[in-house]
């Protein structure tokens, strides 16, 4: 299978308690029973109505790379991991159990079965930490984006946020934001890893660089051609558009605002181009977009969205809230039973209900299969057998394949789904 580079020791993206727990699990005995770990969500955060499930293919991605050779061994020396029984399992090892979970791009609940894991207990509880860092990081920024997408009303978004995260979390949150519907990313590595199309024009930085707004418009439109976007707002909004217009003419492709009363200047934009002949110049907005942002703009006249910091931060919920139980062990459901942690034991089974019109109406968990019923989708599918992938494809492939799943998912969503006002998950998680 083609995969991207990967950091260095992907294994050690692990926090060190579950090399406590392998060492007491290999000392007593126990580290072999089949366990079945789950990753699910208690709740939403705040006000949510839906999650999206993100990152599955990333973590596919990794593990094959999940593995302790002779320089991850020696870092554990060097941090105090002294336990040889410990470190000879650990240069052997290899997943070798299976991996069940919702497709990358479906929708979640609370209590949805995202991802289920069946290995001995030690294979098992190694993946903890990654695959939580991973779909919690990832799932964030897609159900993030997929607010945003919704709010743009079909109007494209582009996915700018590289410079405001750490840069392999960049490259993550464009995959994601693309999986959801954003058009294209500014980030070159995502573009390069996954096949995300990219975008860009210029920055301030350019314009001051020239003597003058319109030698800097020339060197732009003489190097990119009149269909490029040209930035408008370094001094004079009015000038800087009749400026590029002069210099690109009325073939001009764009020209982006990035600063101030944005629905105003938008809409004052779009008559002077259309007095300038301009009529087909799209504008595009940026300046610390998010959701809400883009939904108050909605009656501007504006073409395109540009989102930073909002999107790489999960628009406020910078993560979801995932965790990884061990549900079952040799066969018996366990489960938490803490205060406010509780959970539910067992294997699952999911299935989304649907009514006649094809609009989703209820989350459905069940130990037991559960019967069919017209309308009935079933929502865990296979993802790796005995420490195989069971779909062998590229990351380009299998990015594009989660994009296709959620754009057929997201039609079935109430329309009261997409409501950006606070409110319930809009499916009810019934469990039987």
């Amino acid at each position: 299978m083609s995969t991207a580079p990967l950091p260095p020791a992907p294994a050690l993206f692990t926090d060190r308690y579950e090399l406590t727990m392998v060492a007491a699990a290999l000392a007593d005995g126990t580290a072999d029973r089949d366990c079945v770990f789950e990753v699910f969500a208690r709740r939403l955060p705040h006000g949510r109505r839906y999650g999206v499930v993100a990152g599955t293919g990333r973590l596919l991605e990794a593990l094959p790379h999940f593995c302790f050779g002779d320089d991850e061994l020696a870092a554990l020396r060097e941090q105090g991991v002294t336990d040889q029984r410990l470190l000879d399992w650990l240069a052997d090892y290899r997943f070798s159990g299976d991996i069940d979970g919702y497709a990358e791009g479906d929708l979640y609940f609370p209590g949805s079965p995202v991802l289920t894991v069946r290995a001995p207990f030690a294979e098992g509880v190694l993946l903890e930490t990654l695959a939580l860092s991973v779909l919690n990081h990832d799932s964030a920024i897609a159900s993030a984006a997929a607010r945003m997408v919704a709010a743009a009303c079909e109007r494209p978004c582009i996915e700018m946020g590289s410079r405001r995260t750490h840069e392999e979390a960049a490259v993550a949150a464009a995959r994601a934001a693309y999986l959801v519907g954003f058009g294209t990313t500014s980030n070159l590595e995502a573009g390069r890893r996954y096949g995300v199309p990219t975008s860009g024009t210029s920055a301030h930085a350019f314009t001051l660089l020239h003597d003058s707004e319109k030698a800097a418009f020339e060197a732009q439109v003489a190097t990119l051609g009149p269909g490029t976007t040209l930035l408008v707002d370094t001094y004079d909004v009015d000038q800087g558009i009749r400026t590029a217009v002069e210099v690109a003419g009325a073939e001009l492709g764009g020209i982006r605002l990035d600063s101030g009363d944005l629905p105003t200047l938008a809409t004052h934009a779009r008559q002077l181009l259309d007095e300038l002949g301009a009529t087909n110049t799209r504008i595009v907005v940026t300046s610390d977009l998010d959701e809400y942002a883009i939904s108050g703009l909605m009656a501007a006249p504006v073409d395109r969205y540009g989102v930073g910091t909002s999107l790489v931060t999960g628009s406020g919920a910078p993560t979801m809230g995932m965790v990884y139980k061990l549900v079952e062990r040799d066969g018996v459901p366990v489960a938490k039973k803490s205060k406010d942690k509780v959970s539910v034991g067992g294997r699952k089974h999911a299935v989304r209900r649907h009514d006649a019109d094809g609009t989703a109406v209820a989350e459905v968990v069940s130990n037991e299969p559960i019967p069919a019923r017209d309308g009935d989708r079933d929502l865990v599918v296979p993802l790796v057998r005995s420490g195989a992938m069971c779909d062998d494809v590229s990351p380009r492939e299998a990015l594009k394949k989660a994009r296709a799943h959620h754009e057929r998912v997201r039609t079935a969503v109430p329309p009261e789904g997409w409501a950006l006002s606070r409110g319930e998950p809009v499916l009810e998680t019934v469990t039987r």
